[in-house]
């Protein structure tokens, strides 16, 4: 059945302006409705008086009402007729659930009229900015909103009522001046589900008219969608690139969403403008639930859980190295095999003691509290910090619980064992086992080990280890192992120097190791345990093992990944099997034009075996030069990242190698995504001036990734403390350190994850897990549990060891549930 058309009143809105022109006078009006400067700060603002009006809780009913209101000097403008015309052709449309009846009006003395107002489910601002409605009017939305009211702001809606501190909480941010001109721009769609979002391209394209914000509400306010700002030219103060144009949160009682898209006529004839509009309104006026409160910092409480070590001992944490969680929420987490720092280490070779440490296994029971110590093992790799040449980052790099853990207390762990080190040729095996956990003692019985894999590493020099491990649906079993190279004889640059050596193995190739296709090294290794405790290797990897090419005996079955650097943590996401892994990049603090990128730590969302680069291409296949076994400090030819080629004399596999995927995330000391532009061959410039920064929302410096994992949102689990749906599907990627370095969550696009494409949105989590002196300041593992809080280690404030800063961290959420309640819908909400 069609509803009415909207009724419009005429009333004049200049006699509603005497308070304002009382404060500011006439210069001051005619400047505040003109530029939009924010004048919050020129006075004091008026308080709206009492009200004795009394409105129904929640104002409105089933059959849903929705009041426009148009008040301001450009009440009769295109603009606010097509607003009008908009909101009243989305009240007759769409399924009967959804459908409402519209009213506008310029007369604001509807705020004071109970019986009027009180029938209204929500209130529609498409004023022009300035001061429309006095004290006691003002007042009057107050209660409207504390009865349970709904308002939607439109664009201009910012500028209204400067000099009320409520009405800039309702709105959540003023605009710095007046809008950009139109411009076409990108706005990135964070918020896959609230009604207003759902819809929406990830990434959407059109033209508008921008604001600056005087202060970013992001974290006080639920933002849905930000203005991609590389994609215009921005006008004065811009925010860079966390800039909000969307957004919503519960306020004062009621509920509140605001955009600032919507500047032009045109904006309202779009059908994307207009289902964004629909589902601000379907919230706003009870037709549906939303979540409001996912991104506001509030909502979330960062509590350490470990207390720090008694004196002379690891009776809480080893050296945090990294964690995983069981299903009945206890947390397993391990120490790398770094000593307490009153503890002496031992770094000549010729002491049978030399680099050994204790690799700690401890276990945290959210229920009791209580932390224990369930074994260790002895480990190379307690060396101390120093040159490359003395520091070791081996030990115990990796735990993994079994997927049937909860009945067999199988326990796995990636390490390597001092018995195992060969002094003389400073060499060492690696291995990954398996143990058996007593949940009713909480120790693990070491005598259980079952050795699945072990592989020879060179330990004469540091770095890059890995460790990571993870499964997937189908009980594989990933297994992340480092280059353990040094980057010091390239200057930083493409670990590719043919030279340096200990007793015949190489140091400062990675060519021996990453770029090896029969070398376990710098890879991500995929295997199936069986229960006797070997493996089978599944379908699906990068080699068989049994490849003829160049001779066959080439290459490893086992390798699933190459061409990686140090990826000491990695995820699967058992609902898509998607992989996915951070490694840190060399030391190169610049481009060079000689030999290539500087720096990238990288983050790759892999969906399919590939190669990933190292040492031969980095970024978004980004080539290194090559250097030759003669000179090696001089350049030769540039790698060819679609066809690269291994002829170091370190090699012992594949000369010929698969072409080099790109990858999703990369950074540099100059910022996130670094690009230039390329020659007839492919080859960028690598000149500064000529950069392009891809992903502005991050920046580099001192770095090394750490990636996270893939939220799940459980809405099953009756958990009072787990993170909110909003953040179902979205990738955490972080950064050991805390400054400008990455701690967001990530979206990427279905279409183009795994093969390059970078994300298309990106949220900041530095308040929510939180940075600074005290708090999570060096971020080494972070995973989420079966009540979906969030655990974070961090590593502390000294290097291969632990210290009274090392500890466990829990993240839990306290928002509630979505809003309205349940039983205040208006009616059943349409699907």
């Amino acid at each position: 059945m069609q509803r009415a058309p909207h009724q419009r009143s005429r009333s004049r809105t200049g006699a509603f302006r005497g308070a304002f022109a009382a404060v500011l006078g006439a210069g001051a009006l005619t400047a505040s409705l003109l530029t939009g400067v924010d004048t919050a700060s020129a006075g004091t603002p008026p308080e709206p008086r009492a009200t004795t009006m009394s409105l129904p809780s929640p104002p409105g009913g089933r059959n849903v009402r929705v009041l426009v209101f148009h008040g301001s000097a450009s009440a009769e403008s295109p603009l606010v007729d097509a607003g009008i015309r908009a909101v009243e052709t989305i009240g007759l449309t769409g399924p009967a659930a959804g459908r409402f009846a519209t009213e506008a009006t310029d007369d604001p003395g509807v705020f004071t009229d109970a019986a009027r107002l009180g029938k209204f489910n929500a209130v529609v601002f498409l004023t022009g900015g300035g001061d429309v409605l006095d004290p006691e009017q003002e007042a009057g939305l107050e209660t409207f909103m504390e009865a349970g009211g709904g308002f939607l702001g439109v664009h201009d809606a910012a500028r209204t009522e400067p000099y009320s501190d409520w009405f800039t909480g309702l709105i959540g941010a003023r605009p710095t001046g007046a809008p950009s001109s139109v411009q076409r721009a990108v706005v990135e769609v964070g918020d896959r589900q609230h009604p207003a979002t759902a819809s929406l391209p990830l990434e959407w394209k059109r033209p508008d008219k921008w604001f600056n914000w005087s202060v970013n509400p992001s974290g006080s306010v639920h933002t849905v969608a930000r203005l991609k700002e590389s994609s215009i030219t921005p006008a004065a103060k811009p925010n860079g690139w966390d800039h909000p144009v969307s957004w919503c949160r519960d306020y004062d009682g009621g509920r509140s969403f605001y955009t600032g898209m919507g500047g032009t006529v045109d904006s309202f004839s779009e059908t994307d403008f207009r289902d964004h509009l629909r589902g601000a309104l379907a919230w706003t006026s009870r037709l549906s639930r939303a979540d409001c409160k996912a991104t506001i910092t509030a909502n979330y409480t960062a509590e350490r859980v470990t207390k720090p070590n008694q004196p002379g001992q690891n009776d809480q944490i080893g050296e945090p190295h990294g964690l995983v969680t069981a299903p009945d929420g206890t947390v397993f987490y391990i120490g790398r095999g770094g000593a307490d720092s009153t503890r002496p280490v031992v770094t000549d070779w010729n002491n049978p003691d030399i680099g050994k440490g204790n690799g700690e296994i401890h276990v945290y029971d959210p229920r009791t509290r209580q932390t224990t110590l369930a074994g260790a093992l002895s480990v190379f790799g307690n060396k101390g910090g120093g040159d490359e040449l003395i520091k070791n980052e081996e030990g115990l790099l990796g735990i993994e619980l079994d997927p049937r853990f909860s009945s067999n207390g199988w326990v796995y762990l990636h390490y390597t064992p001092h018995s195992d080190i060969n002094r003389e040729t400073r060499m060492a095996d690696r291995r990954v086992s398996r143990f058996v956990y007593d949940s009713t003692t909480r120790t693990l019985d070491l005598a259980s080990e079952k050795v699945l894999l072990e592989w020879p590493v060179q330990i004469h020099s540091c770095c890059h280890s890995g460790g990571g491990m993870a499964w997937d649906s189908k009980g594989n079993l990933y297994i992340a192992t480092g280059d353990n190279n040094s980057s010091r004889f390239s200057d930083g640059y493409s670990g590719n120097n043919p030279q340096p050596n200990y007793k015949g193995v190489s140091f400062a190739d990675a060519r021996r190791t990453s770029g090896n296709t029969n070398n376990l090294n710098g890879k991500i290794l995929r295997i199936k345990p069986r229960p006797d405790g070997t493996y089978t290797i599944p379908a699906g990897n990068l080699f068989t093992g049994d490849e003829t090419a160049e001779g066959g005996g080439k290459t490893r079955g086992e390798i699933y990944v190459m061409g990686v650097r140090n990826p000491s943590r990695i995820f699967v996401d058992r609902k898509t099997d998607v992989l996915y892994a951070g490694w840190v990049g060399p030391d190169a603090g610049a481009p060079s034009t000689t030999w290539g990128p500087a720096k990238y730590d990288t983050f790759a969302a892999i969906t399919k075996a590939g190669n990933h680069g190292w040492p031969f291409c980095m970024g978004n296949n980004q080539p290194y030069r090559d250097r030759g076994p003669v000179d090696p400090a001089k350049p030769l030819g540039w790698y060819d990242c679609a066809a690269p080629k291994n002829e170091s004399p370190n090699n012992d596999g594949l000369v010929n190698l698969p072409p080099v995927t790109p990858n999703t995330i990369w950074y540099a000391p100059q910022g996130g995504g670094p690009d230039f532009p390329r020659d007839a061959n492919g080859v960028p410039s690598y000149k500064l001036e000529e950069q392009k920064l891809l992903m502005p929302w991050l920046k580099g410096g001192a770095q090394a990734t750490m990636t996270g994992p893939v939220y799940r949102y459980d809405a099953a689990s009756g958990s009072a403390v787990k993170w909110p749906s909003y953040w179902d599907g979205k990738w955490f990627v972080g950064d050991f350190y805390d400054g400008d370095q990455p701690r967001h969550a990530v979206l990427t696009d279905p279409k183009t994850v795994g093969r390059g494409g970078i994300p298309v949105h990106a949220e900041s989590l530095k308040k929510i897990v939180p940075v600074g002196a005290n708090g999570i300041r060096n971020l080494m593992d972070w995973k989420f549990a079966p009540d979906g809080s969030l655990y974070v280690l961090d590593y502390g404030r000294g290097f291969f060891t632990s210290d009274a800063r090392s500890a466990l961290w829990q993240i839990t959420y306290k928002g509630g549930e979505a809003t309205p309640p349940a039983d205040r819908l208006a009616r059943k909400a349409a699907r």
